[in-house]
């Protein structure tokens, strides 16, 4: 099989893992010809912080696995065809890929096969060949490997810009229901602690060009019965005690032949309120016990749980804008950390009267009129 059959059955079956840092497109979105020919490759568009858009190769070392996930297309025994890429040829492929322009990223995965410390050594040796023999200085996301050993991780750390471990559950007993063979605390939560340690204590300039990589997780949402309160709690560690870039959050989607296939999907909704309240607990400086839980610990899904808790908390205690500190003016809606700073310098200006102020400022106001005062009264819309 030549190098780019192979790379389509990866893609295949990608499509239906979790896509991390690829937005979704548009309902009305279709594809041109050249973007149909790398979704079939299994490159994707990829938003890099800053919000700068690369095409990725999102790719497996081998689809072959031996452990047995349940809600993975990739799981032990599921009757599909299988491949494998050598280091030295998965390297060689994706600079092919560079250098014609298709791929300007490489997000390299694998299943696992002879345990996870043989894995990570592949997958090792072809992001080394990539950086040494091929000269590529480009972005490369890498995924560390349930039990992988520290000298693995702090390794990865000199070759890459972000590495993630999937912790794929909110904590050990979700984990034992979703991914039997998988160890939450040693295998999962180890790594990102081992690198937020090697972050502490040594300087930037060990990691690749200068800089310690960025760190990210995932979670699977809606199979095994988690609340969105087990789920941003551990969210909320990770952001806070081993400063975590982003957790994703990939709502479930059954695969056929495998444990799971027989529940129902999650709504998407649900995952786009656990990102809301993500940001809100990563950007916007609030607590988990801020947050708009109903009994059941889950978010309500037909609201931002932003304008559900100035629904609880400001319709009837508005904000004045003009005293308000910058956490009271980021609990507004419509308020993010640019506009909050925006009304900070505007105010030591002058006094904020009308939403007219506001936007020529810049500001929007149509969702955070009914949360604030300017000067002491209600604003007219």
């Amino acid at each position: 099989m030549d190098t780019m059959a192979k790379f389509q059955v990866v893609a295949g079956p990608m499509a239906l893992e979790p896509a991390e840092e690829t937005g979704a497109p548009p309902a009305c979105y279709t594809p041109s010809a050249v973007r149909q020919k790398q979704e079939a490759l299994g490159i994707f568009h990829a938003v890099r912080p800053g919000g700068k858009t690369i095409p990725l190769l999102k790719t497996l070392l081998t689809t072959a696995c031996e452990r047995d996930c349940h809600y993975c297309p990739f799981r032990a025994g599921r009757n599909y065809r299988r491949t494998t890429f050598k280091p030295a040829e998965m390297a060689q492929a994706f600079v092919d890929l560079n250098r014609a322009g298709i791929a300007e990223g490489l997000f390299l995965s694998s299943g696992i096969i002879k345990g996870g410390v043989a894995t990570q050594d592949r997958m090792l040796e072809t992001v080394e060949i990539l950086r040494q023999r091929h000269r590529f200085r480009g972005y490369v996301h890498l995924k560390i490997m349930p039990g992988a050993e520290r000298a693995q991780v702090e390794r990865a750390m000199t070759l890459a810009d972000r590495l993630s471990v999937n912790l794929e559950a909110p904590n050990a007993r979700r984990l034992d229901a979703l991914a039997p063979k998988k160890v939450f605390f040693d295998e999962l939560v180890a790594p990102l602690r081992w690198i937020e340690e090697i972050r502490a204590s040594q300087p930037g300039r060990h990691g690749w060009n200068g800089r310690w990589p960025s760190t990210v997780t995932q979670f699977v949402v809606g199979a095994v019965g988690e609340s969105d309160v087990e789920l941003l709690a551990t969210t909320e560690y990770l952001y806070k005690a081993l400063r975590l870039s982003r957790a994703y959050f990939s709502s479930f989607r059954p695969v056929p032949d495998t444990p799971l296939d027989h529940l129902p999907a999650s709504p998407r909704a649900r995952e786009l309120r656990l990102y809301q309240a993500s940001f809100l607990l990563r950007d916007y400086g609030l607590d988990l016990e801020s947050l708009p839980f109903d009994p059941a610990g889950n978010l309500p899904l037909e609201m931002d749980p932003k304008r559900a808790l100035a629904e609880q908390t400001l319709a009837h205690d508005p904000v004045e804008v003009n005293r308000a500190s910058r956490r009271e003016l980021l609990l507004v809606p419509g308020v993010g950390p640019k506009s909050a700073a925006t009304i900070l310098t505007a105010r030591r200006r002058g006094t904020i009267r009308e939403l007219r102020d506001l936007q020529l400022l810049g500001v929007r106001t149509g969702p955070m009129a009914p949360f604030v005062l300017l000067d002491g009264r209600r604003p007219f819309r």
